[in-house]
């Protein structure tokens, strides 16, 4: 069974400042997008579905998609506020989008068979593609997750969002919690949401997910409930994530977390652009990349 990649690419990107998703970050006029399908297709992903705006499939196309068409079977599914179940209206002054849990809701009209969910400005390595796509092709009910060490997924720039992970026996995870603003401070990891020092091997969620077909109503059940919960009692800041609905699922069927070392990287912040770069740039000299990768 073929998996579809999807990648969440409606973001506003406030804290950086702009159009992360399709910016520059090796100076060769490759987004950290194309190196997640390059990944994704040396893993034998043949399919992408990019969640994008309304209106932004001309300026996708043209920045980084046209690249792609050769090697991948590509699609734009749009996320908009507009996009709710018969019965809800988006609420008055609302112009925050519903989050990443909606974005993938806005996918799966285009999906048959597993996916990986992946956010379009974060970079996850080798690593979680080859291990993600045989766990999903391989017979079997359990969702997963690529966890990472924390140490290694933070920005030099100021905080970043996490999700905390509670893993149990056999790789199972049993809770994921977001944490909006963790940070390191002379060599200790502290989340300031929560006002405690993590230890710098937690596992931590990226937003690396695979969700096999059984997903798909728990997703849509899943919103309804947010609609009827979160947003009534925060009408305009509330969101829809991810983690929140692979809570939903850790008992049945379950969620493998499938761990690794690799290094993040991603724009968060404009100031992260060159460090980027950099390590971009040491991946291509150590022939992880070719220089041009879709030449």
């Amino acid at each position: 069974m073929n998996v579809t990649l999807v990648a969440l690419a409606a973001g506003l990107g406030s804290r950086f400042g702009g159009h992360k998703q399709t910016a520059d970050v090796d100076g060769l006029g490759h987004a950290i997008l194309d190196y997640s399908v390059f990944d994704a297709v040396r893993a034998g992903v043949e399919k992408v579905v990019c969640v994008i705006a309304p209106g932004a499939d001309e300026a996708f196309e043209a920045a980084v998609g046209q690249r792609w068409r050769r090697h991948v079977d590509l699609v734009y599914a749009h996320q908009s506020l507009e996009m709710l179940p018969a019965g809800y209206a988006v609420p008055e002054g609302r112009v925050k989008p519903w989050g990443t849990a909606h974005a993938l809701l806005c996918a799966l009209p285009y999906v048959t068979g597993p996916c990986v969910a992946i956010n379009a400005d974060d970079y996850y390595g080798v690593h979680a593609y080859e291990a993600m796509v045989p766990f999903l092709t391989a017979p079997g009910e359990q969702h997963a997750m690529v966890g990472y060490r924390l140490v290694n997924t933070l920005s030099e720039h100021g905080t970043v969002s996490r999700g905390v992970c509670r893993v149990g026996r056999g790789g199972r995870l049993e809770a994921v919690v977001e944490h909006l603003a963790i940070e390191a401070v002379d060599g200790h990891y502290l989340s300031r949401q929560a006002g405690e020092e993590l230890a710098a091997d937690t596992t931590v969620s990226l937003n690396f997910w695979g969700f096999r077909p059984s997903a798909g109503p728990v997703f849509a059940a899943r919103f309804v409930d947010f609609l009827g919960g979160d947003v009534v009692r925060d009408p305009l800041a509330s969101e829809f994530f991810l983690p929140a609905v692979a809570n939903t699922m850790v008992d049945d069927p379950g969620v493998r977390v499938l761990p690794s070392q690799d290094r993040w990287m991603g724009l968060t912040y404009a100031g992260d652009v060159a460090g980027v770069r950099a390590q971009l740039a040491a991946l291509r000299q150590a022939g992880v990349y070719p220089a041009g990768l879709w030449s």
